[in-house]
């Protein structure tokens, strides 16, 4: 089956975040893997040295401090693309 999907995420290279938004990003980066770990663990899944689909095992089930900077990345890039999309779109985040 071919998919002849191609993505088109808005183009947020032009926003610069403020420091504020930009100090928020570990402790958000930090919650959104509690949460994909807690829906994880919901499912049935649990720690494993290697990701096996099957077995419900993960190796990323680990608390965020314990994640990879590689894994940490990956949260990180999503958190700084939210707040980019958020502030393009015109809204804005106050304390």
């Amino acid at each position: 089956m071919k998919s002849n999907y191609k993505p088109q995420p808005i183009d947020t290279k032009d926003v610069q975040l403020s420091d504020e938004l930009n100090a928020l990003v570990e402790i958000v980066a930090k919650n959104v893997h509690e949460v994909w770990a807690q829906s994880r663990i919901e499912q049935g899944w649990s720690f494993g040295v290697e990701r096996n689909d099957v077995q419900k095992k993960h190796p990323c089930l680990l608390p965020y401090e314990n994640l990879t900077e590689e894994e940490k990345d990956y949260d990180r890039k999503t958190v700084l693309e939210t707040l980019r999309v958020i502030t393009k779109l015109g809204f804005t985040i106050k304390k």
